[in-house]
């Protein structure tokens, strides 16, 4: 069954299905070992890896990359965060073939103009295109998938532009009605107050996707009896943990001028020797190497 196939019985089957974040393939099998159904193979984590600004920064070859990498490392499905496309509407079929061929499940493109800056930045430049050059980025990449099963994710930036409730709903609407299999609205507000009255006027045949990294009071419960959301995304915790994570050690070596206290409180390079798969590199060499 391909990943494709997978993430559509999953999202049929099941009242939420949840996928978080990943910036490489390291993070996308803790991802899966802590149970997630699948990666978002984010731009913005992988933009924070490369140590740039989420704006257009990264090249699609950047991304693409470690897509596939991602993609490869795992079993469950792959998510991938396509920005605007990399381009025009033309671009956006490249880009559908390339991801596609990669092994990613479903293509999230977002309504904002190129380069873009990130949704949750403060103050920052939040255009959108027009409606029906966003419709014709979406028939474009139904167009150039190879399997039915691809899911082509259309995301809502309206809400983040401040343009209100009837102009998100519109685009929504409008995206829904070009092919989109599934319409996701985002929003920058602390509570999830502007979400949930989207959701309740919600009436386009699609589902809804939701990333609640503004209002993460919104548990899974809360998501799930809305209703009309099938997937939500946490969609920067994989990097923001390794930040956290690195700075407390980094910081704890320095002041013990040494490793001597830290290294009881970190993972074993056994553990590491795990997630490298080197069991299995072993084992392979026990069978093969004569």
């Amino acid at each position: 069954m391909s990943a494709a196939t997978l993430l559509k019985q999953k999202i049929a089957a099941k009242p939420l299905t949840h996928i978080i974040g990943a910036h490489n393939p390291l993070s996308a099998r803790l991802a899966e070992e802590a149970g997630f159904d699948g990666i978002w193979a984010s731009g913005f984590e992988l933009s924070a890896a490369y140590g740039v600004p989420d704006a257009s920064l990264v090249s699609m070859a950047q991304h693409l990359d470690m897509t596939r990498a991602i993609a490869e490392a795992v079993g469950v499905p792959v998510v991938a965060d396509i920005d605007t496309g990399y381009g025009n509407a033309v671009n956006v079929m490249h880009a559908v073939e390339k991801y596609e061929a990669a092994g990613v499940a479903a293509v999230v493109i977002e309504d904002k103009t190129f380069p873009k800056d990130t949704s949750l930045l403060a103050g920052g430049r939040q255009e959108l295109v027009r409606v029906e050059e966003f419709q014709g980025k979406i028939e474009a990449a139904v167009a150039a998938r190879r399997s039915p099963d691809l899911l082509v994710i259309a995301r809502v930036e309206a809400l983040i532009a401040g343009l209100g409730q009837d102009e998100a709903r519109m685009r929504g609407e409008s995206y829904a009605a070009a092919g989109a299999d599934a319409v996701l609205i985002h929003s920058k507000a602390r509570t999830p107050d502007e979400i949930v009255a989207f959701v309740h006027a919600w009436t386009a045949p699609v589902p809804l996707v939701l990333v609640p990294t503004a209002y993460p009071q919104l548990t899974e419960d809360d998501i799930a009896a809305l209703g009309k959301v099938k997937l939500v995304i946490y969609g920067n915790h994989a990097i923001r943990a390794a930040v956290t994570g690195m700075e407390k050690v980094l910081r704890q070596i320095r002041r013990d001028r040494g490793i001597q206290n830290v290294d009881k409180e970190i993972v074993p390079v056994t553990r590491i020797f795990d997630l490298q798969g080197v069991p299995a590199m072993k084992e392979r060499e026990k069978r093969y190497l004569r």
